[in-house]
């Protein structure tokens, strides 16, 4: 009897990954295209399922196809569509229709944080927990919302918009239009504008200081602080209080058991966890304190965005059968 496996699609500005997942988790192949940002959906979308029925010739005497769960930036779970992403020339499109010319199976898509959430319900750090949030700390700052065991998803499909928050109405420039948005200052282009700004307004020596802009990364920054740098340490408190202080304001909105730290600039570890444990308890409310652990992802770094795409359809296929 072959063995059940979800295709996972993770669809970035760069690249897009997929991968063949059972329901335990296991990735049993991962490959990705060339997302090509300047074409439209449809294109991806050809280039894509050419190249995944291709791979799966490979598995087909062992595997059996149940399902494709996608995860893409500005994605509304409820409508099947991204609207208006911010890094793909895309404007509106129905994705899940799309999918279709493609493809019987059934489909479900949502945004790549709402996606890591159910990754982490399903086979990682949240198996067992009804109400946590996930907070995805790469380029931007998304997070995923779950409140008794679902998704919270909101009126239109966009709950959940943390990175969104603002933290200073005349701060610094966000790519939504807005100014101030927690994004610009927890995240991994977060940080490197912090240490920009402490290297224009401080004489901290640093070695931080002889790498341009364009090429220092939130890693650069974690292993200079690792080293003791005064000034990347800096960087990293300072994005911390703020972390810290809307994490104290999301657990006041929804009590979590637990905030799971995932994405690039949480590989920093205690750099990035302690501190920001220790402002989010300084910020909250009595009746919160001590109660929320701040606790790092554990889905595989490498099959990451693809374990959690996968979990979302075979999160709606379990639904459906119960």
């Amino acid at each position: 009897m072959k063995t059940q496996v979800a295709i996972g699609i993770d669809v970035g500005g760069t690249n897009t990954v997929f991968g063949f997942v059972d329901r335990e988790g296991n990735c049993i192949y991962e490959s990705s295209i060339p997302t090509q940002a300047d074409q439209n959906a449809d294109q991806l979308f050809e280039r894509l399922f050419t190249t995944i029925n291709n791979d799966y010739k490979k598995f087909i005497n062992s595997y059996e196809l149940a399902g494709i769960g996608i995860g893409a930036p500005n994605a509304n779970y409820y409508k099947g569509t991204v609207e208006l992403p911010p890094n793909l020339n895309w404007g509106v499109v129905n994705v899940l229709d799309l999918v279709k010319k493609y493809s019987p199976l059934p489909s479900a898509i949502t945004n790549d944080a709402n996606a890591a959430a159910i990754g982490e319900m399903i086979f990682g750090a949240a198996k067992g927990m009804n109400d946590f949030i996930v907070i995805t700390l790469g380029t931007g700052l998304g997070s995923g919302i779950v409140v008794n065991g679902e998704l919270v998803y909101g009126a239109d499909g966009f709950a959940g918009e943390i990175g969104h928050t603002i933290v200073d109405p005349d701060g610094r420039d966000c790519g939504c239009g807005r100014k101030g948005c927690l994004e610009t200052y927890a995240s991994a282009s977060g940080i490197r504008r912090t240490v920009y700004e402490l290297i224009c307004n401080k004489n901290t020596p640093s070695s931080l200081r002889e790498i341009e802009f364009n090429r220092l990364t939130s890693k650069d920054i974690a292993d200079a602080a690792l080293k003791g740098d005064k000034l990347a340490l800096e960087a990293f408190d300072y994005t911390a209080r703020i972390l810290g202080l809307k994490l104290a304001d999301a657990i006041a909105h929804f009590s979590p058991e637990a905030i799971i730290l995932f994405g690039g600039l949480a590989l920093a570890g205690d750099l990035i966890f302690l501190p920001t444990k220790k402002y989010m308890e300084e910020y909250l409310l009595n009746i919160f304190k001590n109660k929320v652990k701040l606790i790092p992802s554990a889905l595989p770094g490498a099959h990451a965005a693809v374990l959690g795409a996968s979990a979302l359809i075979w999160n709606e296929i379990d639904k459906k059968h119960s």
